[in-house]
């Protein structure tokens, strides 16, 4: 039995193992183990040139491990939620998503990015959205987000061996999911994974709102209703390959993000179907998004605001039925 947290660290401990250029800085990451405890006990094991602490300054240690990933080095840096990497956004876009093109190929920014992103937890409007369809949306980055025990621990080796930036969003909901991973190895990033067959309706989702769409699922299935659940995993290049082949096999889609829904990621997940399995479609597409507003600390207002099973079941019953 192992949690979200500690497999997100078997993930750091096996990295900084088998490559001796890899090393993980942040704020809070040596001494006090992460702000989330997911680097609890490296800096005893590895040694402070490995496990870095940084002072409060994210663009300036988000640029220093663009500098050390441009010199051959293969840095780990973590940002303790979304909300604060926008500090650093000039340096994520202007520099490390932008100088593999702008050297016409000759600059490569092998750099993983780590944050937390989405609600819950009742922590409020600055500890809690869920940005990543932002960063999903700018060329020359690969924005993964492990909604597993297995893609937890397995995501990051392959995300290192990546020429190019990676930005990992570890949704906070997840640290303390509890089970045994079915898989301990790197994991595949390039497809989506299809987590539940069905017959009746596609359910696309990702990350934290993975869970509670195969809950929805299973409350469908009570109903005669088979829905098919897909785990994007990569938000960005979008495995469509995936989600239309099953989209063309159930002829409907409802999409699950905890983004905001206006130019959200699953506007854009929305267009691909309409755009590549019109023909296929017997109902329009749905979403299930965040209200948009920023994000409640009161439980029952953060509850409301965010999607549930109850809102998942009732768009797909519409989808299926025709009907709420």
């Amino acid at each position: 039995m192992t949690t979200y947290r500690e497999a997100l660290r078997e993930g750091l401990r096996d990295a900084l193992r088998r490559d001796e250029r890899v090393f993980l800085m942040g704020e809070d990451v040596g001494a006090y183990g992460g702000c989330f405890g997911v680097s609890l006990g490296l800096l005893e094991e590895f040694g402070p040139d490995r496990i870095r602490d940084t002072p409060l300054s994210e663009s300036a240690f988000v640029g220093a491990g663009i500098g050390a990933a441009m010199a051959g080095l293969r840095p780990i840096v973590e940002i303790m939620t979304v909300n604060f990497s926008l500090l650093a956004l000039d340096q994520i876009l202007n520099n490390a998503a932008s100088l593999r093109h702008m050297s016409g190929g000759q600059l490569g920014v092998p750099l993983v990015i780590r944050m937390t992103t989405g609600a819950g937890r009742q922590l409020a409007a600055q500890h809690s959205h869920s940005l990543e369809g932002w960063y999903a949306h700018i060329p020359g980055l690969r924005i993964v987000a492990p909604a597993t025990l297995a893609d937890a621990r397995g995501m990051l080796w392959p995300a290192l061996t990546d020429p190019d930036p990676v930005l990992l969003f570890e949704h906070g909901s997840l640290y303390n999911l509890a089970g045994e991973p079915e898989a301990d190895g790197p994991v595949d990033i390039d497809h989506a994974a299809i987590r539940r067959p069905g017959t009746d309706v596609t359910l696309v989702t990702y990350g934290g709102t993975l869970g509670k769409t195969l809950d929805a699922a299973e409350q469908l299935a009570a109903d005669g209703i088979s829905a098919e659940v897909i785990d994007l995993r990569t938000l960005r290049p979008l495995d469509d390959a995936t989600f239309i082949e099953s989209v063309r096999r159930t002829h409907r889609a409802v999409v699950v993000d905890e983004g905001w829904r206006s130019g959200s990621l699953s506007a854009e997940i929305s267009a691909r179907i309409t755009e590549q399995a019109f023909e296929d479609l017997d109902a329009p597409v749905d979403r299930v998004c965040s209200a948009e507003v920023p994000m409640p600390y009161a439980k029952h207002l953060e509850d409301a605001a965010l999607p549930q099973p109850a809102g998942i079941v009732a768009a797909v019953r519409k989808a299926v039925n025709g009907n709420g």
